[in-house]
């Protein structure tokens, strides 16, 4: 069967769509019933360096405005903090807090099981071989959260 170009990227798609929704899901289900895949985007890219809104924004390909709110969004939930910088006093840096950091290893495990699951279901090779081909479509630079552009949508939720 020969698919269209469109048939493939929504394919890609709804198998993104199916894991992040399971993972929320699974998320909620462990007292996180907050948190969105822009939320952890945010967190790995302050993780990697990316600590202004700025720097954010650049980060996720989004203006400073919707990586402020995202920004506040974390601080609200106890996810990032904003603290003096240290070599600029009128600068603010943001951290990820204990909390931010449980809820990515929460959601990081929660994606083993569902890799696992779909391992299962189709077989680990053919998952490996799934995976090994989709790297080398879309290249290393691609699938690091650090790298700028890396995440455009959802970016104000």
């Amino acid at each position: 069967m020969t698919r269209s170009g469109a048939d493939l990227a929504l394919l890609l798609l709804s198998a993104y769509r199916l894991l992040v929704d399971d993972a929320v899901e699974g998320l909620a289900a462990q007292g996180h019933p907050d948190v969105r895949p822009v939320h952890d985007f945010a967190m790995r890219a302050i993780l990697s360096g990316a600590d202004s809104a700025s720097e954010l924004g650049r980060r996720m390909s989004v203006s400073k405005q919707a990586a402020a709110k995202t920004i506040a969004t974390l601080v609200e939930r106890g996810y990032v903090v904003r603290e003096p910088d240290p070599r600029d006093a009128r600068r603010k840096r943001i951290e990820v807090t204990p909390l931010g950091l449980e809820v990515m290893s929460t959601g990081e495990a929660i994606f083993d099981e569902l890799r696992q699951a779909w391992a299962a279901q189709i077989g680990s090779h053919q998952l490996a071989e799934v995976e090994g081909r989709l790297a080398t479509l879309v290249g290393d630079a691609r699938i690091r959260v650090d790298a700028p552009g890396w995440v455009a949508d959802e970016a104000a939720d």
